[in-house]
């Protein structure tokens, strides 16, 4: 899917707030103060995009109720910034949107934070998996080498997950991923995590650590997965880029401009 940056609704504000409008309230405006589709728009060119309920009185837009509510960014510079987000494959820094969009770094700084609050899954998410799916589960380290770092910040000491911010995963096969923050892997701490956002109808496909862990789970199926089977083909692969790299190169003569040696029948040189 490709989207056009030069669209209106990136470039003017009237076209941004009837594309929300349209987005937002398919069937007609609906007041999002008491419900009620017993509204009208006011005129003015103050109160431009204003609604007023005839029910409660309340005056609201389409920024009423969203993240875009109470910001004085125009509401097409939210729209880029939100598809510049979506789109990134590795992500998008708040400098980079402060550079793109024209504003200052604190406003791209406060977008970006609202916009991730907004991808968030929300309370009323569904549970992953179900009946006939598939859901892997697995714990990660995020953070930097020590070889990286500044002499002065190395600690020794900070070998494998050591120092760094410990995230476990759970993704469902062809649908959507959950990530959370954990402070110690253990049952104690996964266990909640899987029993909040896993269907126990569904497969489950752990590590063997999660069993060590005493993670015992009320699931239909649950396989567990030996650590030595995930990392044998990474080192598999580590080693023949070693004997690839160890290996000598051929060498042709007749290109060098030597002349090849000649073996006579008893195989000695001559």
């Amino acid at each position: 899917m490709t989207c056009d940056l030069t669209k209106p609704r990136f470039t003017n504000e009237a076209a941004a707030v009837a594309f929300m409008e349209a987005d937002r309230w398919p069937n007609g405006v609906t007041c999002p103060l008491c419900g009620c589709d017993n509204v009208h728009k006011m005129g003015g060119e103050t109160q431009t995009g204003m609604f007023v309920c005839n029910d409660c009185h309340g005056k609201f837009t389409v920024r009423t109720g969203t993240v875009f509510e109470r910001s004085h960014i125009p509401l097409h510079k939210w729209l880029l910034a939100m598809h510049l987000m979506a789109s990134s494959k590795k992500g998008i820094a708040a400098h980079q949107l402060h550079r793109m969009l024209g504003i200052t770094y604190k406003s791209a700084w406060f977008m970006a934070h609202r916009i991730r609050e907004a991808m968030g899954p929300g309370a009323k998410a569904s549970k992953l998996g179900g009946e006939g799916k598939v859901v892997e589960a697995d714990t990660t380290y995020i953070g930097g080498k020590e070889k990286n770092k500044h002499a002065w910040k190395r600690n020794p000491k900070n070998i494998g997950g050591v120092g760094k911010l410990t995230v476990h995963t759970l993704v469902e096969r062809g649908g959507a991923v959950r990530s959370d923050r954990v402070h110690a892997v253990n049952g104690e701490t996964l266990g909640p995590i899987l029993k909040a956002h896993a269907d126990f109808q569904s497969a489950l496909i752990l590590t063997s650590q999660a069993r060590d862990h005493g993670l015992l789970l009320p699931c239909k199926r649950a396989t567990f997965t030996p650590l030595f089977e995930r990392v044998r083909f990474q080192i598999f692969k580590s080693f023949s880029r070693w004997r690839r790299r160890r290996k000598p190169r051929r060498t042709h003569p007749e290109r060098c401009g030597r002349q090849a040696p000649d073996l006579s029948t008893d195989g000695s040189l001559t």
